[in-house]
């Protein structure tokens, strides 16, 4: 059983950084990608960033430049590093994992910016 837990989210004032952090458990060697998305109020989850197996990462265009992902060294930790933010950044952003089998998620980390 694939478990996923976020943490690093809080509330920052517009122009600040955070890092968020996902640790996985269970059998997520098959990987296929690992990333973010983000839901804010009356919004459908979106795509921030992912990384593949490969380690090659790609970004929502509303973040590129300002939003890193990396995975840890042990491979089962992806980060989310985001600098800039924006009031418009504001949601709970959940760390996601792709496997042959399909898709897990974690229960999520509210990120809140304030202007």
């Amino acid at each position: 059983q694939v478990q996923l837990v976020e943490s690093g989210g809080g509330l920052v004032q517009a122009g600040g950084s955070l890092r968020l952090s996902c640790a996985a458990s269970g059998s997520i060697f098959s990987f296929a990608a690992m990333g973010w998305y983000r839901q804010a109020p009356g919004t459908q989850r979106e795509l921030v960033a992912f990384i593949t197996r490969g380690g090659e990462a790609n970004y929502a265009d509303s973040v590129k430049g300002r939003f890193t992902i990396s995975r840890g060294n042990a491979k089962n930790t992806v980060y989310l590093q985001m600098n800039s933010l924006k009031p418009e950044d504001t949601a709970v952003y959940y760390c996601n994992v792709r496997l042959p089998i399909g898709d897990y998620w974690g229960k999520g980390t509210l990120v809140t910016v304030s202007s």
